[in-house]
């Protein structure tokens, strides 16, 4: 725990970039699939369970936990570029004020999720088209997730202040302890209690309470700005407005793209009533794409560490007024996150047999609900993952812009060209075939003109700045 306190934050308006980036980005990525390894976790062990439909309900949620849980943490993203750009600028008294001002907002926002999700689990849950038993557990596994929302929650803007200073490693280490804890707490509830979807998410409660208290202690041991005195903790206006006005953006893309999910997975609960035989003991598509998604989310979380890389380095730079530097910083991040996006795709494509066989999906006769959840998984993967490096390109350029200031222009483009596009396929391209290829497809079609768009941004911007001209924060 010393050795916590005593790292230096890391340099990032000086010296050579690619190791700075990569000692950043590293920890970053074992943190990040840390923490989806939690959910994975989750439908694994769920998996083991006597409840065939556990798997595809714990999966079926995602879309729906993710748009309200998106709400509030979006606004983490300001709170990492606001504390990143004091610190570049060394202002440590602004560098106070914005800490404390964010964990408070976790706290009021974190609330504030547990309100509106535990109001809308069953009515969005139904619309999305689950019924019966699938309903049922997908509604008692959401309800609980969304009361430990406030410790997810003072979790996140945890991380991102210490992201904002450079240190990954300390977020690395902890979640670690914790991911174990959440394992351990996965077996206990399923295998020995005999729950099903209710223990996982009891599990995951825990694991993230014991994140948040643990992050929080080191960030009172702090010897720098960053430190956090409870005697300090309140909402400072400049710093709120200044946070809110980064994250507000950040916090709707988040949530409308959790929204055209919702649609894409009603879309697939369409295809699973149309294939899957009347009375099935389990919905095999619903439970394929589950597992294919959750391991999708591993390659996203990868890749998503290069975006707050670019978030982070662009701020710092930005408040230093070293607007050259980031062009290099944006090079270096689009040449890790390709090169990262291809070792996930190989790994998935080489490796999927074994892979898909944890969620409990193996190859059957043609026509059982085993060979169609099967072929489910496959076109997911093959789709998706095979054509992954659009959306690898895609989470630099927003990072760069939205390290920019540029936090609503980056949202217009993700919503235009990734949300926006995804639900008018759905209601053109997909009414017409009603096929999962036709759905999965609309993916990596989205990412590219997005990826395409805000890099033009990203140039723009930044030849403004190079030229002196002054920049309006949009």
């Amino acid at each position: 725990m010393q050795a916590i306190r005593q790292r230096k934050s890391l340099n990032m308006t000086e010296g050579p970039l690619l190791g700075k980036v990569l000692i950043f980005i590293l920890p970053l990525v074992f943190t990040n699939l840390l923490q989806t390894f939690y959910n994975a976790a989750d439908m694994i062990v769920v998996g083991m369970s006597s409840e065939p439909d556990s798997v595809g309900a714990i999966g079926m949620t995602a879309p729906f936990v993710n748009m309200v849980v998106n709400v509030f943490m979006g606004f983490s993203v300001g709170a990492n570029v606001m504390v990143a750009r004091h610190i570049g600028a060394k202002d440590d008294d602004a560098v106070s004020r914005t800490v404390h001002t964010a964990i408070a907002m976790s706290l009021i926002f974190g609330i504030g999720g547990v309100a509106l999700g535990l109001s809308t689990a069953r009515p969005v849950l139904r619309m999305m088209g689950a019924t019966g038993k699938l309903l049922e557990l997908a509604v008692t596994y959401t309800c609980i997730v969304f009361i430990g929302i406030p410790f997810l929650s003072l979790t996140n803007y945890c991380i991102s202040i210490f992201r904002a200073k450079g240190d990954t490693r300390t977020p690395l280490i902890v979640l670690s302890a914790t991911g174990v804890l959440n394992v351990l707490l996965n077996l206990f509830f399923v295998m020995v209690v005999d729950l099903s979807v209710e223990g996982v998410a009891i599990a995951t409660m825990c694991a993230n309470a014991a994140s948040a208290v643990i992050l929080l202690f080191i960030l009172r041991r702090d010897t720098g700005a960053c430190r956090f005195s409870f005697r300090r903790l309140r909402i400072d206006r400049y710093a709120f407005r200044n946070i809110l006005y980064i994250g507000v953006p950040a916090g709707i893309q988040g949530a409308l793209f959790s929204l055209s999910n919702i649609i894409i997975q009603s879309s697939i609960i369409r295809v699973n009533n149309l294939v899957a035989p009347a009375g099935s003991a389990y919905q095999p598509i619903v439970k394929g794409n589950a597992a294919a998604t959750n391991l999708e989310a591993f390659a996203y979380t990868a890749t998503n560490s290069v975006h707050q890389a670019a978030v982070t380095f662009t701020s710092q730079n930005l408040g230093a007024k070293k607007p050259r530097r980031i062009y290099r910083v944006m090079g270096v991040c689009f040449l890790v996150t390709t090169v990262i996006s291809l070792i996930f795709s190989s790994v998935f494509f080489l490796f999927y047999d074994p892979l898909i066989a944890l969620y409990g999906i193996k190859a059957g006769a043609e026509g059982s609900l085993e060979s169609i959840a099967t072929s489910a998984a496959y076109q997911r993967l093959y789709c998706v993952l095979l054509l992954y490096a659009p959306l690898a390109w895609m989470e630099v350029g927003g990072g760069v812009v939205r390290g920019l200031g540029k936090s609503l222009t980056s949202t217009v483009i993700s919503l235009i060209g990734a949300c926006l596009l995804r639900i008018v396929w759905i209601l053109t391209v997909f009414e017409h075939y009603q096929t999962l290829l036709s759905i999965y497809i609309s993916y990596p079609v989205s990412w590219l003109l997005t990826a395409m768009c805000q890099f033009a941004v990203c140039f723009f911007v930044l030849r403004r700045l190079l030229h002196g001209k002054p920049q309006r924060s949009l």
